[in-house]
């Protein structure tokens, strides 16, 4: 699978219906087309949203992660019957790939820990729309994956979770160490990152 250069342009372009709930919020902000509220959600900044398995909040919110804001999309592109998947890697999260996580995993004496990442896949193509860097870089910077599975939107909350935790516990155990330790120093990172975008 490939990552595409530019992802606006991977996008599927098609009008947005006044007649589907979805993408109400995005007419009200004067965006009628798909790319243009691609373009908005990208351009949001990174940020936990109040409810995480809610991705309804982005728009009301102003922010979001790589769950929220590609499980938006997805459901609006799923709206109107366009061929947009929802996508979750796990990979190896370390400073290179992932800019301000490392001074935690040096702390913590880890080079780096499994972490998550939710993307869109348009023709066989990943398209990343948050990572704040240039567009070939972004999910080409994460594109060894330990695992990728396809989620539906409304999986982006506990049962995402519940994937996640299960892979590190299998890695923990593997390196003899312990699974609620990495997930504590997995939160420390993602809070660092908020702070830092």
């Amino acid at each position: 699978m490939r990552t595409s250069l530019s992802p606006l342009l991977t996008l599927p372009d098609f009008p947005l219906s006044e007649h589907e709930p979805l993408a109400r919020g995005f007419l009200a902000l004067g965006l009628r087309r798909f790319v243009d509220a691609a373009r908005h959600v990208w351009e949001l900044p990174y940020g936990r949203n109040s409810d995480r398995a809610d991705f309804h909040l982005v728009l009301s919110e102003g922010r979001g992660t790589c769950s929220t804001k590609h499980a938006l999309l997805a459901a609006l592109a799923r709206a109107h019957g366009q061929p947009v998947k929802l996508m979750l890697g796990i990979y190896d999260m370390h400073e290179r790939n992932t800019p301000g996580v490392g001074a935690i995993l040096e702390r913590e004496g880890l080079s780096g820990i499994p972490e998550v990442h939710c993307y869109l896949v348009v023709r066989e193509r990943r398209v990343d729309l948050t990572r704040k860097m240039p567009a070939a870089e972004s999910t080409a910077a994460v594109a060894c994956f330990f695992v990728e599975v396809q989620l539906e939107p409304e999986d982006i909350g506990a049962p995402k979770e519940e994937r996640h935790r299960a892979f590190i516990r299998d890695w923990a155990a593997r390196r003899r160490l312990d699974a609620e330790r990495i997930w504590r120093v997995r939160e420390a990172c993602i809070t660092a990152l908020g702070e830092s975008r």
